[in-house]
């Protein structure tokens, strides 16, 4: 079991950039492929961005590709979310999730429950 803790979240203006960090328990990090999800009032958890095992694949949903970037460092067992040129839509509260993946090479799924572990969640919220 891994557990995760997000954080950098907070208040910014349209246009801006955060970047999210979730740190992980860290034995493990490396048999997990990571997603990053939001939530807002009146929407279903949605799906943001998930990264490879290694890192090397990543996927984005359409609305935040070509703003958005996740990277992870196994050796500090941390994924990131580099945020840029935010919009009032981005505001949510992000959670990270780890997936148990019955090989490294596994098909970077975008599902909620796709994921077995989540975080808490920090707010982000982008004022117009």
């Amino acid at each position: 079991q891994v557990q995760l803790v997000e954080s950098g979240g907070g208040l910014v203006q349209a246009g801006g950039s955060l970047r999210l960090s979730c740190a992980a328990s860290g034995r493990t990090f490396r048999q997990y492929s990571m997603g990053w999800f939001r939530h807002s009032p009146g929407k279903d958890r949605e799906f943001v961005a998930a990264i490879s095992c290694l890192g090397g694949r990543t996927n984005y949903s359409d609305s935040v590709k070509g703003r958005f970037t996740i990277s992870r460092d196994n050796a500090k067992s941390v994924v990131y979310l580099q945020m840029n040129s935010l919009k009032p839509e981005d505001t949510a509260v992000y959670y990270c999730a780890a997936r148990r993946v019955p090989t490294i090479t596994a098909v970077l799924v975008t599902g909620t429950s796709d994921y077995h572990y989540w975080g808490q969640g920090t707010q982000v919220t982008v004022s117009s």
